[in-house]
């Protein structure tokens, strides 16, 4: 297991956490104090891996590709992650085929939590649809920043509406809902 910590200029520091290829979890960019001066003794830091824009730093022991592609995603690039092998031994088969229905969501377009469930082959399970949403260990992975509420944006957890409009809005999604 490799934990990857990576800056995303203008977003943050986000963190995968990898098995080999496969993603067990990632979390989002967000603003990180670079120094916490109560931080608890004998815990390694884990580096930040800071990319200029086109790096050709990849393989071996350098820059898991995941973190240039999420890194390019980020700076507004046209990026798929569809490919991305993800732990799902975790997930019933209705949240299985959720991940299927919120990796099929194209970029740039949105649906209801209730179309996610229909998707997923349970119509009449939009808050179920909501709950995984809500729990997402794969960030831009499953979007489910592309998941919407009924009547609006909906909430994007601790990191706010604001920063599920702005992804939306990188991927070119209509976000006057």
């Amino acid at each position: 297991m490799e934990v990857v910590r990576y800056e995303a200029a203008g977003w943050g520091v986000g963190e995968l956490v990898l098995d080999g290829s496969r993603l067990l979890y990632h979390e989002l960019p967000a603003p990180r104090l670079e120094f916490t001066p109560n931080a608890p003794q004998g815990i390694p830091e884990i580096p930040v891996i800071r990319l200029a824009r086109n790096s050709s730093r990849v393989g071996g022991n350098s820059v898991p590709e995941l973190v240039l592609r999420l890194c390019d995603y980020f700076a507004g690039g046209p990026v798929s992650f569809e490919d991305v092998q993800l732990d799902l031994e975790w997930c019933t088969p209705f949240q299985r085929a959720l991940v299927v229905a919120a990796r099929s969501v194209p970029r740039g377009e949105t649906v209801t939590y209730g179309e996610l469930a229909a998707l997923a082959g349970r119509p009449n399970a939009p808050r179920a649809a909501g709950s995984f949403c809500a729990h997402n260990r794969f960030g831009v992975v499953v979007p489910c920043h592309r998941v919407v509420a009924s009547g609006g944006l909906g909430s994007y957890g601790s990191l706010g509406r604001a920063y599920k409009q702005r992804m939306l809005e990188l991927e070119g999604a209509d976000v006057a809902l």
